[in-house]
């Protein structure tokens, strides 16, 4: 096609030929059989001389006796004129001698492709600037990122507690009752924490506690934590605990709120140096807020222990069995939240309505209704189970389950429970 014309569209045209010809035959046929049918000006030479038309291309493929093959037309009219002449070709019905048949097959818009290669291009040019380039306030929070990224979780002894990475090489740890707790510590920027993991203190949190010259013990503010404290009190060496306000998790503070609790509780570098010379160990001292012990149970004939008091609170929880589909979106929910403090809502058919850090899961569902199933990193508490009341929740699973009074008939788990942990 000569330079003042732009191809816009390409016909294809498929052919079939009882009889060997050649390319120069079907040229032939195409301007000889169409000319005179649409008019002087829509002849295939005019059209060319115009600049309408450009170069015809013909393949050809011979076999046997018959010839095949595709003609492409490049064209530069509107798409009407094109079908015009694609329809013009189809009436061919000889190419020389021999009976012939001409079928449209397509008509290219030779914009679009060109639209798609340009986007493909302009992609292929932003993915190759991206790999070279690297931008100077990039690498600036890459470095910034990298100073303050949060030490890894982990585990200790042969129970496999949550803990931090300081856990092992510090002089000094902090006791918290479960593994959100650790992980809070961490985004806090306190690797040296471990998880007691339940009312019963493990054989290697004791045997720990011996080892290291300074020992904190940083619990919730609720009833249930109370219990713990005298546990611990009873089996291993404290030197200072502190508490997180009343009525709230060491999980749900917030870093700064964690750093403000324990900034008295740090032993100083002199102190451990002192304690590691004199191996000496000092008497628990509460901080926050004053110890309460566990009451006597007059019904019951006298003072209830802590593994008694545990057992009650537990006997206050439904352990049902949940069926296949449930349990297999627990397992895939239970992947997405773990070690994020987060809590997913679902509804009836198992349909994610939100997901929020688990400090704003109760005000959440104060506002939500038709919520069915609540899965959380964290623990299941007593707050939480009113809010999920109101909201119409049937299902509760979580790490832990806190101080319970009154369950509403919500059915509550554990991720340990499923197999999960």
């Amino acid at each position: 096609m000569p330079n003042s014309g732009v191809v816009k569209y390409n016909v294809k045209i498929k052919f079939d030929v009882d009889g060997i010809v050649e390319k120069a035959d079907i040229i032939g046929a195409l301007f000889g059989q169409t000319e005179g049918l649409l008019g002087p000006e829509m002849n295939l030479n005019e059209l060319q001389r115009t600049s309408k038309v450009g170069r015809i291309e013909v393949t050809l493929d011979v076999k046997g006796n018959r010839s095949s093959g595709e003609v492409v037309i490049p064209m530069s009219t509107d798409i009407s004129t094109a079908a015009l002449i694609a329809a013009a070709i189809e009436t061919i019905d000889k190419v020389g001698p021999f009976n012939a048949k001409f079928a449209l097959s397509t008509i290219e818009d030779v914009r679009e492709i060109k639209k798609k290669m340009i986007v493909d291009r302009a992609k292929k040019i932003v993915q190759e600037w991206a790999t070279r380039s690297i931008s100077e306030s990039e690498a600036m929070l890459r470095d910034i990122y990298e100073a303050v990224k949060p030490a890894k979780l982990t585990t200790y002894g042969k129970e496999h507690l949550a803990c931090g990475e300081g856990v092992f090489e510090s002089d000094w740890i902090i006791l918290v009752e479960g593994r959100a707790d650790v992980i809070n510590l961490l985004r806090a920027g306190y690797d040296n924490a471990i998880a007691i993991e339940g009312a019963k203190i493990p054989e290697s949190v004791v045997k720990l506690c011996k080892e290291k010259s300074y020992v904190v013990a940083f619990l919730d503010g609720d009833r249930a934590a109370d219990l713990i404290l005298r546990e611990l009190q009873n089996t291993v060496k404290i030197d200072k605990v502190v508490r997180a306000p009343q009525n709230r998790e060491v999980e749900d503070l917030t870093p700064l709120e964690i750093q403000d609790i324990l900034k008295y509780a740090i032993p100083s570098e002199d102190m451990l140096k002192e304690r590691r010379s004199r191996g000496e160990v000092l008497e628990a001292k509460v901080e926050g807020r004053e110890y309460e012990g566990i009451r006597d149970d007059k019904s019951r004939g006298g003072a209830l222990s802590v593994r008694d008091r545990y057992r009650e609170r537990m006997e206050l929880v439904h352990r049902p069995a949940i069926d296949d589909t449930l349990l297999s979106k627990v397992k895939e929910v239970f992947s997405i939240i773990n070690e994020t403090l987060e809590a997913v809502a679902l509804d009836e058919s198992m349909q994610e309505r939100f997901r929020v850090p688990v400090s704003e899961i109760v005000q959440r569902l104060q506002s939500e209704k038709g919520i069915k199933y609540v899965m959380l990193d964290g623990i299941v508490t007593q707050r939480l189970l009113d809010a999920a009341s109101n909201a119409g929740v049937e299902y509760i699973i979580g790490h832990r389950i806190a101080d319970i009074s009154n369950t509403h008939n919500i059915k509550i788990l554990t991720f340990n429970q499923l197999g999960l942990v």
